[in-house]
């Protein structure tokens, strides 16, 4: 038996992450905005920005909304729309929010649409959004269900991509630099999965990028056909291109940080920036500990304008 039999991830090159930053609850659902990481500290309420330095600032703070169905008001992914407001999905109000930059108000309800809580979500140049669900309550300890991919659309309408097929727990997903494919990881298949799009936004052509060893998480793109997805379980953070090839991979050790999510950033989209993490099912055990962290690694290929 060969080694790459016996660890999938042998033949990749190593690539080596710095923490930047620590002291949150959940670090996740990064995106590079404005020349800065951007965050969701989940448990903590809040979405964050760092300076150059990794000094933390609120930038959306959801701690004082009062939610609409009585669940804790948990942001996950987010995006900014042509007109600079930010868009964040609400993860168990099954809502994506806005906010102005003053005030945080209810921008589409999913709920018709969301058979559980949601999850990731991005946000294309039309300012359409594509959200992620999980089909059921992880939190709670039900079972997997596949469910749909959901379309908030530029003028706020939201229909589930029934057409697609259900996914099995999407969950991190990315548009392409040139707009032409969207890309989620199917955690409870262990695969990432790809989507034609067209310039009206409209989604086909489903297809298996790649079959991952692990858990995907939370994913981006770069420009040379490669998709980074977080693999909390492995833990590591591993490039994926399409047919399965693992060709980089940045190992964390298991006491020290789980990473669900990354996002290429920094001069030319260079940097990967990796979310951390220990305590995700434990709200309370994260708000006390305070493990989730920050790092970063350098990277041969950037991400050009793929988003997030």
């Amino acid at each position: 038996m060969t080694d790459t039999a016996v660890d999938p991830f042998a033949a990749a090159a190593p690539v080596t992450p710095q923490e930047l930053s620590r002291g949150y609850t959940w670090a996740e659902c990064p995106r590079w905005h404005g020349g800065a990481l951007w965050f969701s500290d989940m448990y903590a309420h809040r979405i964050l920005r760092l300076n150059a330095a990794g000094e933390p600032e609120t930038m959306v703070d959801l701690s004082t909304r009062t939610s609409v169905n009585g669940t804790e008001v948990i942001p996950g992914g987010f995006g900014w729309l042509p007109d600079g407001r930010l868009i964040v999905t609400s993860m168990h109000e099954r809502l994506v929010l806005v906010f102005d930059g003053e005030q945080l108000t209810e921008y589409a309800d999913l709920r018709e649409a969301a058979a559980g809580p949601i999850n990731d979500m991005v946000v294309d140049a039309d300012g359409r959004a594509y959200v992620t669900q999980l089909g059921f309550d992880l939190f709670a300890g039900e079972q997997p269900r596949d469910s749909a991919l959901i379309a908030v659309e530029p003028d706020r309408s939201m229909r589930a991509l029934t057409e697609l097929g259900e996914f099995s727990g999407a969950n991190g997903i990315a548009i392409s630099s040139d707009g032409r494919r969207v890309v989620t990881a199917e955690a409870f298949a262990n695969r990432i999965t790809e989507l034609d799009r067209a310039e009206d936004g409209r989604l086909s052509g489903r297809r298996v990028f790649a079959e991952t060893p692990s858990l995907p998480d939370g994913i981006c793109l770069d420009d040379g056909g490669g998709v980074w997805a977080g693999m909390p379980s492995v833990p590591a953070v591993a490039r994926f291109v399409e047919g399965g090839e693992i060709t980089d991979i940045a190992r964390f050790r298991a006491e020290e940080a789980l990473p669900p999510a990354c996002v290429l950033g920094g001069e030319n989209r260079r940097t990967l920036f990796i979310c951390a993490g220990l305590d995700v099912l434990d709200w309370e055990q994260s708000r006390q500990n305070r493990n989730g962290t920050i790092w970063t690694a350098a990277v041969s290929v950037g991400g050009g304008t793929s988003r997030p």
